[in-house]
């Protein structure tokens, strides 16, 4: 079943990313294709994080979500020729490590003072 689900998986992103890519959106830049992309990535993390079997698989999740929301902003910081996104996803980088550590060392059972 595990597989299956796999494979289910592995042909909606393969899918998304031929419509993506071939079929809708021929006459926007390759910038925003790869934002689209990255939104579906997003959509699927969401998912684990709501599914998550444990704990630590949602932080994991929202690390990984962080890291995808970095890349977003760097692709918009392309696109758009803004440079303040860029700014955006360095603070977002900075808040995402410094909340997995906090949250890996809840789960190991040790306090935050220390």
């Amino acid at each position: 079943m595990k597989t299956f689900k796999w494979f289910i998986g592995l042909i909606i992103i393969v899918t998304l990313f031929i419509l993506n890519f071939f079929v809708f959106f021929q006459e926007i830049d390759f910038s925003y294709k790869l934002i689209n992309v990255l939104l579906f990535c997003s959509l699927f993390i969401l998912m684990r994080v709501v599914k998550g079997p444990s704990v630590a698989d949602r932080i994991v999740a929202i690390d990984i979500l962080g890291i995808l929301i970095i890349g977003i902003c760097a692709l918009l910081s392309i696109a758009l020729e803004r440079s303040y996104y860029i700014d955006i996803g360095i603070a977002w980088g900075l808040q995402s490590f410094i909340g997995a550590m906090a949250l890996a060392k809840f789960l190991e059972g040790r306090s935050l003072d220390a």
